[in-house]
């Protein structure tokens, strides 16, 4: 669960917190950072566009706020907003170049934070990631991540020949993160596909301990 114990009571909850986002009045409203604005929102209460909406502001926002800025949510925040918001939701989300980056991005980026030092201590292993919608060959946009020696470094260059390559929708892999789907499920299904150690892959996700979202 969200720790909300730094977090500052505000009045604007919603749409009417989206509202004042969009014509960036939230300073002025009282809103002091970006997690006090993941605690006013809850997709579940949202129209298909408004989490869209709801990233978008926040990018326009954190240029000249810093403390708006989407890598200042903290891990539990970001993976609720992720979990309650809707498969339509999400798409609208990532159908939005710049926004697709930018969620991807940070996402990939967390997972050195992640990563559970205990179990992946003795592991080296890459992992390529291609997520279909993309702009890059073949459609993807793709992730090269390596695990060694306890740490996940991510790079957008696919430079190491990969243990394991995985084919998935950014919003199955956004389900996966936030324990709404297993990739077993999502493999048996066809929306995931994966090349190469498939008892490895298997077990990805057991080698990071991801934020449960409330």
């Amino acid at each position: 669960m969200a720790d909300n114990s730094q977090s500052t009571s505000i009045g604007l909850r919603g749409a009417a917190l989206l509202d004042a986002l969009d014509r960036a009045e939230v300073v002025d409203a009282g809103v002091p950072d970006v997690n006090a604005v993941a605690d006013a929102v809850d997709p579940r209460e949202l129209g298909r566009e408004d989490v869209r909406r709801l990233f978008a502001a926040l990018l326009r926002r954190s240029a000249d706020e810093p403390a708006f800025a989407l890598e200042k949510v903290d891990p539990a925040r970001l993976a609720t907003l992720v979990a309650r918001a809707s498969r339509a939701q999400l798409e609208a989300v990532v159908a939005e170049r710049e926004l697709r980056e930018q969620v991807l991005d940070e996402i990939f980026t967390r997972m050195g934070a992640h990563i559970r030092v205990d179990r992946a201590r003795s592991l080296h292993a890459v992992v390529h990631w291609r997520l279909s919608g993309g702009v890059g060959e073949g459609g993807y946009d793709r992730y090269e991540t390596t695990i060694s020696q306890g740490a996940c470094t991510v790079s957008h260059e696919m430079r190491e020949k990969p243990r394991v390559t995985i084919t998935v929708a950014p919003v199955d892999f956004f389900r996966i993160i936030t324990h709404q789907a297993t990739p077993a499920v999502l493999y048996v299904t066809g929306k995931i596909k994966v090349k190469g150690d498939l008892a490895f892959a298997a077990g990805l996700i057991g080698y990071f301990d991801l934020p449960l979202p409330a």
